[in-house]
């Protein structure tokens, strides 16, 4: 059915519209009543074929529709329009509105939850009688018919209120002349209260009303299990974008300070931020000195020196100098929120599995509705009577419902996903679960992977280290912090002054002492081999410590644990013969490789990929993006600024190299439980059409065993949280 427009009502969102750089444009909208991937199929697809419209993407988590425009001016209207066609209401996306939307729905997901779980067991209350007999004796015609009346009066209205989120949706899956998974179920209610009301007038044998209100009780339990799957993937990102410095201070041109809530700070504002607090927002350096530390995106411990003419990012702490920026960006455009928004878009991008489950329930409404309807004419041409045929047809609408297949994959890959965050991986998309569950060779890089990309201390004089440590102790600084560790606690410096990119200052004893760089304490021109820090008395002999890059505490643990997954692994490196020796040695690694370019890299992956291997690149994501790129799946150390400037599927953080065993142990258990899913509910659907075919359960029965499938894929998917290796 082709869709018409009417734009003359459609609202002209064009101020929301965002132009990016290469010329195109792009819009959110929040998009109300989407809740299966049928509804997401449905929306992504007409909207991608608007004219001018090059990609939709429907985040279901938190209801966001992402329209991209080829043009820098698209036209709104006519997207508003067409999914208000649709039956699917939207407008200017706003998290806060959307959170507010989405707690909406899980009260009024509760509170139908409890309706039906009232009306159901009430009108039981009144039907068992009708169906057991009263004290093991037949009800009398008079009885009956009061109990089945008072099971109507119960039951009818808590399952009109109960029905209302499929009834709603039906309807405007109509409207828009397309039928959803909600057609069927809320045609089976309304059927099943008819028929029960037509035995009730006519004194028959058979009502259902609790079969009615019982149904609905149970798809509303399945309905608000994936309500907290959704939930769950939408907390990661709100954790995550939690890091973010909740307020900025703000010069105005006045030069007084003022506070702005984070979402308020505009492009072209000038921030001041001092030591120890969070980058607000990205950034144009201005004026000051300082080191940065950008852990939080990049992984790195070792701090960045930044001044004038540098740029910074939301999310990095500043560690010594007071700094002056020019925000370049608004936080919703930021590192962290970019990260966030990888988090979004791994918990709802479509893996093959989804896809899968997309076709079977596009073709699923036609398909039944036609069997469902050559049940009842055939039961007619073979000689039943009306009311068994429409029991039967019913019967057939009810216990066919692809609930439990629009489950079966999405509730595994959600689950999944947030699995991996909580564990500190973000997955950029769900097609990665599946291309990491099927490696069988892993090759790391070794600095930064491997190593902890963090300096230890080596080669320190215990006398040295004690003269060194109160000075230690009063600074910031990652290799000072070092130093200060392998001493222990002890006295602070005193009159401590730290000059950001050079070391500190301060007086021991009365005595002044410097710690930093060799220009900072007098020598000039000293470059050792090793990361250094140089401490002198003032006009003494200076004292150097040398610190290293180790293996990381649990690298040859992770590589223990991949070896016992029946993976092959192995290192490729760029650094020199000796350290790449020593480190494969140490982490038993038969086969390794040092000196190698980026090209040599990605020739690597190439030629094993040609031997029919599935490989895994676990790499920095500086000079292995071609290797990260042509590799099966691909995994980088660090948070999600390095991930977006290169081809990783996943990206972890934290200090131990355990994520990328958990993370491979997840996505086995995930393909498992998915598989499992999807092949219970293509079983269960092709046994159920017989059955009600030819009359073996009545809608009552019907109700139960739909429903218990829905529950059954829901909580073999929330078996992912006891999944690890495997």
């Amino acid at each position: 059915m082709a869709l018409t427009y009417d734009l003359a009502r459609a609202p002209d969102l064009s101020a929301f519209l965002r132009k990016d750089k290469d010329g195109s444009a792009h819009l959110e909208l929040l998009v109300k009543g989407a809740r299966c991937a049928a509804c997401m199929s449905k929306i992504e697809s007409a909207v991608a074929s608007l004219p001018d419209v090059s990609m939709a993407r429907l985040n279901l988590t938190e209801g966001r529709l992402a329209v991209r425009f080829a043009s820098p001016r698209g036209d709104t209207a006519r997207v508003v329009a067409t999914l208000d066609k649709l039956g699917y209401p939207a407008t200017p996306f706003d998290p806060a509105k959307a959170a507010e939307a989405h707690d909406q729905e899980s009260r009024r997901l509760i509170l139908a939850l409890a309706v039906a779980g009232f009306g159901a067991g009430n009108a039981m209350m009144f039907s068992v009688p009708v169906w057991a007999g009263l004290f093991g004796q037949e009800l009398g015609p008079a009885t009956r018919s009061i109990m089945l009346w008072l099971s109507a009066i119960v039951a009818t209205p808590c399952a009109i209120y109960a029905g209302l989120p499929f009834f709603e949706s039906a309807w405007r899956s109509l409207k828009a002349g397309k039928a959803n998974m909600d057609v069927p179920i809320s045609v089976g209610v309304i059927l099943t209260l008819f028929i029960s009301f037509v035995e009730t007038f006519l004194n028959g044998r058979d009502a259902y009303f609790d079969a009615a209100v019982s149904l609905l009780f149970l798809l509303l339990i399945g309905r608000w299990l994936d309500h907290r799957l959704r939930a769950r993937a939408r907390s990661a990102a709100a954790d995550l974008l939690a890091l973010q410095a909740p307020a900025a201070t703000v010069l105005g041109q006045d030069g007084l300070e003022r506070i702005k809530p984070l979402s308020d700070v505009a492009v072209g504002e000038r921030i001041l931020v001092r030591p120890g607090e969070r980058i607000p927002v990205d950034g144009f350096i201005e004026d000051g000195v300082s080191e940065l530390d950008n852990a939080l995106l990049t992984g790195e411990t070792a701090p960045v020196d930044v001044r004038p003419g540098d740029t910074c990012r939301a999310g990095a702490v500043n560690l010594t100098g007071q700094l002056r920026i020019l925000a370049i960006a608004r936080s919703e455009d930021s590192a962290v929120a970019a990260i966030a928004r990888l988090v979004e878009a791994g918990a709802q991008t479509k893996s093959l599995y989804v896809r899968l489950a997309d076709k079977a329930a596009s073709v699923y409404v036609p398909v039944i509705h036609s069997v469902a309807a050559l049940t009842f004419f055939g039961g007619l041409a073979f000689g039943l009577g009306p009311r068994e045929a429409l029991l039967r047809a019913v019967a057939l609408l009810i216990i066919t419902c692809p609930c439990a297949l629009g489950l079966a994959v999405p509730a595994v890959q959600i689950t999944a996903s947030a699995r991996l965050f909580r564990k500190g991986v973000l997955v950029k998309s769900g097609a990665a679960l599946e291309l990491l569950a099927e490696v069988d060779h892993v090759v790391f890089d070794k600095t930064g992977v491997l190593t902890e990309g963090r300096p230890r201390l080596i080669e320190a004089p215990a006398e040295a280290l004690a003269l060194a440590a109160p000075l230690a102790r009063a600074s910031a600084h990652p290799l000072a912090r070092a130093l200060a560790a392998e001493a222990g606690p002890g006295p602070r410096a005193t009159d401590v002054v730290e000059t950001p990119g050079q070391g500190v200052e301060g007086l021991i004893a009365g005595r002044r002492a410097r710690l930093g760089r060799a220009s900072f304490v007098g020598l000039e021109g000293v470059r050792g081999g090793e990361t250094e820090l140089w401490f002198a008395y003032e006009g003494e002999t200076r004292i150097p410590f040398r610190f290293s890059d180790q293996l990381r505490p649990d690298a040859a643990q992770t590589i223990a644990a991949l070896q016992a997954l029946g993976l092959s692994v192995e290192i490729l490196s760029g650094d020199l013969e000796g350290p790449v020796a020593r480190a494969a040695q140490t982490l038993h690694i038969d086969h390794w490789r040092s000196g190698q370019t980026p090209q040599d890299k990605a020739a690597v992956i190439d030629a094993l990929t040609a031997q029919g291997r599935k490989v895994l690149m676990v790499g920095d994501g500086l000079n292995d993006t071609a290797a990260l790129a042509k590799a099966h799946a691909a995994m980088a150390p660090g948070a999600a600024l390095d991930a977006s400037q290169n081809a990783a599927d996943l990206v972890f953080s934290g200090e131990g190299l355990e994520a990328v065993a958990d993370s491979i142990g997840v996505a086995r258990a995930a393909r498992s439980r998915a598989l499992e899913n999807f092949g219970f509910s293509a079983v269960y659907n092709l046994g159920a059409i017989p059955l009600a075919m030819f009359g073996f359960v009545n809608p009552l029965i019907a109700a139960l065993a739909m429903s218990g499938s829905s529950l059954v894929v829901t909580l073999n998917a929330l078996r992912m949280h006891g999944a690890g290796r495997r």
